[in-house]
Order: structure tokens, then C-alpha cells, then sequence
């Protein structure tokens, strides 16, 4: 068990691994969860955009991003919902990052291991081509 500030109200409380805010703010969380799903269960509203869904119940956008992270809303549901990435703030439905930042992140990665592998190769031939004396008292 693990004794924390409440991310919602700074109260402390008991921190589990299914809940990261103290009872009253769970609570107040469920409430606005059940008001979301609601809104999207509607066939007219399970097309809705992120911003429609906040416009149209009030809840924040922060939270509704937390429910899709957490897998209470599912993104194969509702098409046009996602959250933005980690990086640069695109809308995504998987993962912690888009595919462009992903993609960038391993070139920068090739670039990297390009540049250790030419130290370790000037470094290996800087060692054979040294000679070693040995003195002997």
C-alpha cells in the first residue's frame, strides 16, 4: 500500500494499482463516466469527435482521454475518438506515440548506433596499430 496526494484534490489517500484518486474523486469519476458513455451510446453520437463529446456532456477532455487509455472506452466503438501522442499531440488509438514519432525515434536511434559503432571501430583499430614494450627491471 502506498500513501499519496490524490491527483484531483490533493487529499491523501491509499493509493491502489486500479485507482490513482482518492473515493470522492473516483466517485465523482464514474459519475461523469456514466454521463460519457450515455451521451456515445446513442447511435446518433458514436461518430463523435473528442471535442463533441466534451461540448456535449461537460466532461473534460483529460478525463475522457484517461477512460480510452484505461480501456473503458473502446476506440473500435467509437471511430472517431483517440487521444493525443506523447510527442507531438496527433490523435492516436494505440500506443504512447504516433507512427511519424515513432519512425523519427528510430532514425535517431540508427543515427546513434551508426556514430558508437565508428567510435568502437577507431577505438579497435587505434589498439592494433599501438605497440607495447615491456621493460624489464
Amino acid at each position: 500500500m502506498e500513501l499519496t496526494n490524490c491527483a484531483n484534490c490533493n487529499k491523501l489517500f491509499v493509493k491502489s494499482k486500479f485507482r490513482d484518486v482518492c473515493d470522492v474523486c473516483f466517485k465523482e469519476e464514474e459519475a461523469k463516466f456514466d454521463i460519457v458513455y450515455k451521451y456515445i451510446r446513442k447511435a446518433a453520437n458514436r461518430t463523435a469527435t473528442m471535442q463533441q463529446v466534451v461540448d456535449g456532456t461537460g466532461v473534460e477532455e483529460e478525463l475522457l482521454i484517461k477512460f480510452v487509455k484505461k480501456g473503458r472506452l473502446r476506440l473500435s466503438q467509437f471511430p472517431n475518438l483517440g487521444y493525443p501522442c506523447e510527442k507531438c499531440g496527433t490523435m492516436i488509438k494505440e500506443g504512447r506515440i504516433c507512427g511519424n514519432c515513432t519512425n523519427s525515434i528510430r532514425a535517431d536511434l540508427a543515427v546513434v548506433e551508426k556514430e558508437e559503432q565508428r567510435k568502437r571501430e577507431i577505438a579497435e583499430r587505434d589498439h592494433q596499430s599501438a605497440y607495447y614494450s615491456r621493460m624489464d627491471e
